[in-house]
């Protein structure tokens, strides 16, 4: 089980800091958006990666892969989407100005991105964060559990009363009245 957590903490992070490259790169407004708020994790990365490593060593040749990842990712993508929207009232993405997509939640453009990312990982990366993620000891494992733990709470706490994904940051949060 500690196997699988690592994997959903580090593609999770991986999530988040490619996030930040995105957003640098296209110089969005919203340079400080986080998932949590203490730590530098995105779940919908975690959560998908998760969900396309559960189906299996990939027999596939890599554009089948791309189109089974990118639809894997996609719904994961959808699904929280979803629970985002109506467990906490909130958006943590828009996909409305893309020309196609499905109420701004997904959209092919970015369905295509998610499955040529997965594909590499799978091929490239998992090897490496599996002999990692193989290695961690349970001391660390359980402590790592007690801080997500706390960090979902107190940012489930803050999505739930404020709306609010901004005040996902110590500054945004602290300057709060």
């Amino acid at each position: 089980m500690s196997y699988w957590f690592w994997l959903f903490i580090m593609y999770s992070f991986f999530g988040y800091c490619l996030e930040k490259v995105f957003a640098y790169a296209i110089h969005s407004p919203r340079q400080v958006r986080k998932c949590f708020l203490l730590l530098p994790l995105c779940p919908v990365y975690g959560l998908s990666m998760v969900s396309v490593l559960l189906t299996g060593e990939p027999l596939l040749p890599f554009w089948i892969e791309v189109l089974l990842y990118g639809s894997i990712c996609t719904l994961v993508e959808y699904a929280v989407h979803i629970f985002y929207d109506k467990v906490f009232h909130i958006r943590f993405w828009d996909y409305s100005d893309r020309s196609i997509h499905l109420s701004g939640r997904i959209c092919p453009h970015f369905s295509l991105v998610w499955g040529i990312l997965s594909a590499l990982a799978v091929q490239y990366l998992q090897p490496v964060i599996a002999s990692i993620a193989g290695s961690i000891t349970p001391e660390v494992t359980f402590a790592a559990w007690l801080l997500l733990a706390l960090d979902t709470v107190l940012t489930a706490t803050l999505l739930y009363r404020f709306h609010n994904t901004e005040l996902l940051s110590l500054p945004a949060l602290l300057a709060q009245e």
